[in-house]
């Protein structure tokens, strides 16, 4: 089965902590639940602070259309006061799904 995966590496914004980004979602994972096409979704903290933020849809479509309710439909969230804006990358990439 295909997935595509949303990808997006950032930094807490000054004074945030992972703990705080993850916090601050609750409405956007209830938010991610009712888009048609959402699979899973995981947000790990790494070693040097960074937070890569993954959500997976069953289509590209789904995917573009589920990120992009996270800026419009979703700008009110507070997660996005936790962002540091500035190191924000953001991807989407489809591949077939391994299992091992």
């Amino acid at each position: 089965m295909a997935e595509t995966l949303e990808i997006t590496t950032l930094r807490p914004a000054q004074g945030c902590t992972v703990d705080d980004f993850v916090a601050a979602n609750a409405d956007i994972d209830a938010y991610l639940k009712r888009q048609p096409g959402f699979l899973w979704r995981r947000i790990v903290g790494t070693n040097d602070g960074r937070i890569i933020d993954i959500v997976a849809y069953d289509s590209l479509p789904h995917a573009r259309a589920g990120a992009a309710g996270i800026t419009g439909e979703m700008a009110d969230s507070p997660v996005h006061a936790t962002i540091d804006h500035d190191s924000v990358d953001w991807q989407l990439t489809t591949g077939l799904r391994y299992l091992g």
